[in-house]
Formats: structure tokens, C-alpha cells, sequence
């Protein structure tokens, strides 16, 4: 057995909120029959921003970055039943045939499922919707994972919906990470946007769940909390929680995120929030971080904005080499 150094490899990690696609809320607080006209209103927005076309403006960002993991939020599943034909749009069955249209080619290594609701339109039809939360590795990538968790929150916020209570359910997917040996955790999330309330419990149970953990940690996702902003306890509490902000140490401007226009219509970007995160603790340099799909340059052929937020890359380095046994560093494995 010989003992071989390896210079630690750096690696990229990008973390991006792809919209559902249309604004949800207007269904919240309806009567039973407001509800076929206010879906109809949320599904024709939907149409309109059409994923199809968007996914191509994503897929086009991802492969100028080639991010060794990509976090996603409201990576959504509609359905559309009318009589005996289901229609299915699978944003995440999109994405990835785009990609390999690029000749990119990701594994999906955790897919959460969160809150779904099906409900009638006034033309008839049942509009379904699925959010989901996911994970996706480089093929072929030096990364290797265990410990692949996928978990919902205990508090989620209630609402009214047709006159019958709603649960808007959120979560987080966790993942154990090694690099030539070196191991650290990943966890995926998208915190509440209407209750600070309820996302200030729903960060509680990340430092108590996935986060308990005494490996180096990464936290990335949608956090709903304004790092920028004067009030933003659920950033402050997990600040003080020892993580630090990639951002912070390299990022450049103002870093906004959020948001545009629900239509995604809008000339001029109307990014004026900085909710969208990668958060660490421990062990990680960070080389470089940046913004992705906020450039009129990256607006579809009619205008659309790839999505109402912009997506984040960071390039991260662990802060010290390391030793191993030349098997399992060849290997790459645990």
C-alpha cells in the first residue's frame, strides 16, 4: 500500500428556481365556484410562458457552466385530463432531453415531491400540479454519493382553497458527497415564500435534520429570505448557525435573484432580491460565484425570461489537501 497526495479538485455546483410557470396564489382564499375560472386564468398563464421554449434557454445556461450538480426547485409536473386523453407536461423530462440535445447528460440523484392539488377548470378539464424539488450529477463526474435522503417539512402553512384547507407542502432532499475521498453533505430545499413564520420553522428542522451532521455542509436552494434584505430572520438564524454565504466571499454586484414578472414578459429585468443561496460550513473555498439567465441575451426568441429567477453557480474548493491510499483515490470511491 503507497501513500499518494491528490491536489483537491474544485467543483461546481449551481442552484436555479425554474418556475412552475404560472403565479399559484390567486387560488388561495377562493369559494368553490370561483375556482373553474381562477384555474383556467392560472393554466392559460401557464401556456404562455411555455416551458418547452424556456427549457431551452436553461438548458443553453447549464451547458456554458457544466455544473457538477444542479439543485432545482418547482421543477413541476402538470397534468390536463379532459375525458379519456391525459395531457402531461413533465418539466424534468424536458429539461434533461434538452440537455442531451447539447450532448449533456445528468443523472437524476434525488427527486422530492412536495405539495399537489387537481382541480377543475371552467372548460371542463382537471388541471393537475405536482412540485417537486431535484437533484442532478454530471454523468461520468469524479463525485460519488450515498446516503441520498428525501423528506418533507413538519410545519407547512394551511390555506383555503375552494373553501377546504390546503396544505402548500415543502421539503428538502440531502445527499452524502465524496471527492477523491474527502466527504461532504449536500441538502436541496425551498422554504415557504408566504409565511416567515412558517419558513423560519422549516430552516429549524434543516439545522436539526440533514443538517445535524458533522461533516462539512452545504445548504442551497431557495431560502425566501432577502440576504439583502433589513428583516430576514430565517437568513440571520442560519448565519449565525456558522454557515457562510458564497456569495459574501466572491460574488460580484448585487447577486438579485427575484423576481420577474409572473408572465415573464417584462423589458427590463425586475430581479430585486437576493432569496436564492448556497450556504456552507466548514472546509470550502470559494473560487468563484455568479448569476446565470439574468441577461436580455438569455430571454427566449419571444421574449421570455428563462424563469422569475435567476439561477446561482458557485465554484467551491475544499481548503486543504489530502492524503489517501492510491486504491481508493484512483477509485474516486468512499
Amino acid at each position: 500500500m503507497f501513500i499518494k497526495k491528490f491536489r483537491k479538485k474544485a467543483f461546481r455546483i449551481m442552484t436555479w428556481n425554474i418556475y412552475f410557470g404560472a403565479d399559484l396564489t390567486p387560488l388561495i382564499n377562493t369559494t368553490p365556484e370561483q375556482v373553474p375560472n381562477t384555474v383556467t386564468e392560472v393554466f392559460d398563464e401557464f401556456d404562455q410562458t411555455d416551458f418547452q421554449e424556456r427549457s431551452k434557454s436553461i438548458a443553453k445556461q447549464i451547458c456554458e457552466q457544466e455544473p457538477d450538480i444542479i439543485c432545482l426547485q418547482e421543477v413541476a409536473l402538470w397534468t390536463v385530463q379532459s375525458s379519456k386523453i391525459i395531457r402531461i407536461i413533465d418539466f424534468l423530462n424536458i429539461l434533461l432531453d434538452n440537455l442531451k440535445k447539447l450532448d449533456l447528460h445528468y443523472n437524476v440523484i434525488a427527486v422530492n415531491k412536495n405539495f399537489r392539488n387537481r382541480l377543475p377548470s371552467s372548460k371542463g378539464d382537471r388541471i393537475g400540479i405536482l412540485d417537486r424539488d431535484v437533484i442532478l450529477v454530471k454523468c461520468k463526474s469524479p463525485l460519488k454519493f450515498s446516503n441520498i435522503k428525501e423528506n418533507n417539512f413538519e410545519t407547512n402553512l394551511v390555506v383555503s382553497v375552494g373553501n377546504q384547507p390546503f396544505t402548500i407542502l415543502r421539503g428538502w432532499s440531502s445527499v452524502d458527497i465524496s471527492l477523491y475521498g474527502k466527504k461532504f453533505r449536500l441538502v436541496n430545499t425551498h422554504l415557504e415564500s408566504e409565511s416567515a413564520k412558517v419558513r423560519l420553522a422549516q430552516a429549524t428542522e434543516l439545522l436539526k435534520g440533514p443538517g445535524a451532521t458533522d461533516i462539512p455542509l452545504i445548504f442551497i436552494g431557495d431560502f425566501n429570505s432577502n440576504a439583502d434584505g433589513m428583516e430576514a430572520p430565517t437568513y440571520d438564524m442560519l448565519i449565525d448557525a456558522d454557515f457562510t454565504d458564497a456569495w459574501d466571499m466572491a460574488g460580484k454586484g448585487d447577486g438579485f435573484t427575484a423576481v420577474q414578472a409572473r408572465d415573464l414578459l417584462n423589458s427590463i429585468s425586475t430581479l430585486r432580491e437576493r432569496i436564492d443561496l448556497i450556504l456552507f460550513r466548514d472546509s470550502f473555498n470559494v473560487k468563484k460565484i455568479h448569476t446565470v439567465g439574468d441577461e436580455q441575451r438569455d430571454r427566449t426568441p419571444c421574449g421570455l425570461w428563462p424563469s422569475d429567477h435567476a439561477g446561482v453557480v458557485s465554484t467551491l474548493k475544499f481548503k486543504h489537501d489530502f492524503h489517501c491510499t492510491g486504491s481508493s483515490a484512483r477509485a474516486g470511491t468512499e
